[in-house]
């Protein structure tokens, strides 16, 4: 009898050709080449797993509405879901693909404080009236800020990327992160990129409970510093077989039918 494979649902991957699209964050990256679907799933054939599929997340590139048709035309049943971009407002532009909104808070073009302008939570009620996540990426040191504007709208549905891009847990990063996991909706990713620590994945596991923690591999980024395969089996390492973790809780947070 054939023992069944772990199922995972990938809550965070990218696809990207700067052949075709201008993403200058890539100047001098190793990772500046071309990425598609069909190479993300020989990656899961590696590891031996049965992949469920993923959830596409905005790639920062410079023409928004290209990559929009872009990914519209991958009609691969295996994307799960769609996180696109849009600056967020009360009367944004919302792409009809698009499962839900990621606005970058992460990027220099973006000022500290733009999570708490009038406009921006009025784009997460909006959001939130839609039935529409939005996708949290941010700077670690504005955890706090995060919390406050989210604490607003404890309606919406908030997943935050890359473990909140915390990389100390310092006394201000962990009550954000507490303040964060408190909200009704809200979760977090377990991402690729630099090897994570496993103090703070474990950390965040513990706050947020066993329920709103995802599996992600950020993938190609996370061959930048480190590879798939190893981030891979450090989640393995640490979470076990968990279909809560590899699969479940990114069906919940992102209303994925299968």
């Amino acid at each position: 009898m054939t023992e069944a494979k772990l199922k995972v649902i990938d809550s965070h991957f990218h696809m990207w050709d700067p052949a075709v699209q201008n993403l200058p964050w890539l100047d001098g990256m190793k990772i500046n080449r071309k990425y598609t679907f069909e190479d993300l799933k020989a990656e899961y054939e590696h590891v031996g797993v049965d992949f469920l599929g993923g959830v596409y997340v905005e790639v920062d590139c410079v023409d928004h509405e290209q990559e929009d048709r872009l990914v519209y035309d991958n009609g691969d049943p295996r994307i799960l879901a769609r996180m696109l971009r849009a600056s967020l407002s009360p009367t944004m532009r919302v792409p009809l693909n698009a499962t839900g909104i990621r606005e970058p808070l992460h990027i220099d073009s973006e000022p500290r404080g733009r999570c708490l302008e009038p406009d921006f939570i009025g784009g997460l009620k909006a959001l939130a009236a839609h039935g529409m996540p939005f996708e949290l990426c941010c700077r670690g040191g504005e955890l706090g800020d995060m919390a406050k504007a989210f604490g607003q709208v404890p309606e919406v549905t908030v997943i935050m990327d890359h473990l909140g891009n915390v990389t100390s847990l310092d006394s201000d990063s962990r009550e954000a992160l507490k303040a964060m996991a408190r909200l009704p909706h809200s979760y977090i990713k377990v991402s690729g990129d630099n090897p994570v620590d496993p103090d703070i994945v474990k950390y965040v596991r513990d706050v947020f409970g066993p329920r709103k923690v995802l599996f992600s591999s950020n993938w190609p980024v996370v061959n930048e510093h480190s590879s798939f395969a190893k981030h891979f089996e450090l989640m393995l390492k640490i979470f076990g077989e968990d279909e809560d973790f590899f699969m479940n809780n990114a069906r919940k947070a992102y209303g994925i039918e299968l």
